[in-house]
Order: C-alpha cells, then structure tokens, then sequence
C-alpha cells in the first residue's frame, strides 16, 4: 500500500520518484517484483489521471500552481497530442514532460479510456525495465 501511495503522489502533484521507492521494495526490502510492478503502475496512473482531471477543468492558475506545468510546456504538449491523440499518454512516464502530457490530455479532453490504457501500458514498461535491471545488477553482488 506504501508504494501504491507514494507511486500516486509521484504521478500527480507532487514530485517525488517512485522509481527510487520501486528500487528500495525490491532490492533491501525483498518485496515480489511482480507487486511492486503492479502496485507502482496502478498509483502512478492514478496520480496521471489526476492531473489529466485538473487538465480538464481548464483552470490555467490550478495547472501551474499544483502541476507545476507552465504555459508554454502545455502548448507544446498539445501540439503533440493534437497530432498523436489520447495515445500520446503512452509517453506520460517521461519525468517533468509526463505531468504537462497528462494535462494537456485532459485539457484538450481526449479520450479517458485510451488515455488510461495507454497510460498504464507506458508506465507499467518502465517499472517493468526498472525492476529487471535492479534485479540484474542485484544478482552480480
């Protein structure tokens, strides 16, 4: 529940990085990878779709102050997902761009179901990458 938790607040409002707790549970903690990998992908969309909902209230004041996205990184991001659509969220797990796709996602009110599919495929590969290469180089010491 902890790395459920902390995965959330990473992927909404607040920076904080899930991949070093990830790390943490399965390296010292010896935690079964395939949870780890679950429960990160599960908070970390849900923290995405939070910031695909205040997207979507088009409050810009809301959209700086708490997703700490700035105008000109939401225009550049709507660019994008004018071009590729609600599965540009497969990119969302890409540290401080990930926060300004989600918003503009929401802002420009793609499609909830493909975002979240395409989120959870996107971030549930990088936790994936993430857990197989510490436990690679875990199994060299």
């Amino acid at each position: 529940m902890g790395l459920l938790l902390s995965s959330f607040i990473a992927g909404s409002v607040i920076p904080l990085s899930s991949e070093a707790i990830v790390v943490a549970c399965i390296g010292p903690l010896h935690l079964d990878p395939v949870w780890c990998c679950v429960s990160a992908t599960i908070g970390n969309v849900m923290g995405g779709m939070t910031c695909y909902w205040m997207g979507s209230l088009g409050n810009m004041e809301w959209i700086v102050k708490y997703c700490h996205v700035t105008p000109e990184k939401l225009e550049r991001a709507q660019r994008y997902v004018a071009k590729y659509g609600a599965w540009y969220a497969l990119l969302a797990w890409i540290p401080i761009l990930g926060s300004a796709i989600t918003v503009a996602l929401g802002y420009m009110h793609a499609n909830k179901w493909i975002t979240v599919v395409a989120m959870t495929i996107g971030k549930a590969i990088r936790y994936g990458v993430l857990i197989w290469g510490t436990k690679m180089a875990l199994s060299l010491f």
